[in-house]
This record gives structure tokens, C-alpha cells and sequence, in this order.
């Protein structure tokens, strides 16, 4: 998820990733603040459509990953974006400064943390999927080998 299209280039770290560990993923761009209803049924109705982890990009107040916790009991990984001119802190603080029991895993600020935010999905989902295990496994075998 992410907050604009103007947000994607930045997010496109975390699609690489997910491709290159096989896994499938949904892209999509809604606004916390101008589209709170969208945000709100997403969210909500994840789960039932299978989905398994959320990772919302967002930059200046980063309300979005916040508000999708809100409505999910899924894992939410959030990613700080470089939008404001505070570049990406303003973010980061807003989404690691969440209140207690509606956790949202924060990354690095901008495409490290979008790439990790893909790794840390595959780690999550391969708690329970062999076939993701497997590719991040490998993938770390590879970062040794190098």
C-alpha cells in the first residue's frame, strides 16, 4: 500500500523483492487522510482475501500504516518515505511511535527500508510457507556466498 501514486517509484523495492522471493502481492494506493473509507474496507476485508502481511509506504505524518493496524489484526510493516522536506524522519516517527497493543513494524527510511519491508514479509509469511522459507533462505545463503 502506499499513500499516492507519486509514492510508488519509492515502494518499488518492496515489489522487486517480493518478486524475487516468488511471492504474490497486491499494489495499490490510497490515502489515509483524503480516502479514510478505502483505507478502512482494504484493511478490514484483508484477511478474508488471504492476504497474510501489509506493508504501507507513507511519508510527511505516515498515518497510513497506522490506520491500516487499526482496522487489521494482520502484521503491518511500515515504511518512512522522503516526501516532506523533514526527508522521511517526520515519517519514521510517526509510524514507530505507535500506541501500545496496534504495533506497526517500522523499517529504514525510503528504499532500503521499502526492500526490507519486502524481506521482513517474506520472513513473516515463511513462518508457515516452506516455499517462502526456502527462497529467503537462499537469498541469505547467496549475501554469504558474495
Amino acid at each position: 500500500m502506499m499513500g499516492s501514486e507519486s509514492d510508488r517509484p519509492d515502494m518499488q523495492g518492496t515489489v522487486d523483492v517480493l518478486e524475487q522471493m516468488g511471492l504474490e502481492y497486491e499494489v495499490v494506493a490510497m490515502s489515509a487522510h483524503r480516502t479514510p473509507e478505502k483505507v478502512m474496507e482494504y484493511a478490514s476485508s484483508a484477511r478474508d482475501r488471504g492476504i497474510q502481511v501489509i506493508i504501507a509506504g507513507a511519508g510527511g505524518a505516515a498515518a497510513l500504516p497506522g490506520t491500516v493496524a487499526a482496522w487489521t489484526t494482520l502484521p503491518v510493516i511500515g515504511v518512512p518515505l522522503t516526501s516532506s522536506e523533514l526527508n522521511g524522519v517526520d515519517a519514521l516517527y510517526a509510524i514507530a511511535q505507535m500506541p501500545p497493543g496496534i504495533p506497526v513494524a517500522t523499517v529504514a527510511i525510503g528504499s532500503w527500508g521499502a526492500r526490507n519491508a519486502g524481506f521482513l514479509a517474506t520472513q513473516i509469511i515463511g513462518l508457515t510457507d516452506d516455499k517462502a522459507k526456502g527462497a529467503y533462505d537462499a537469498y541469505r545463503k547467496r549475501l554469504k556466498e558474495r
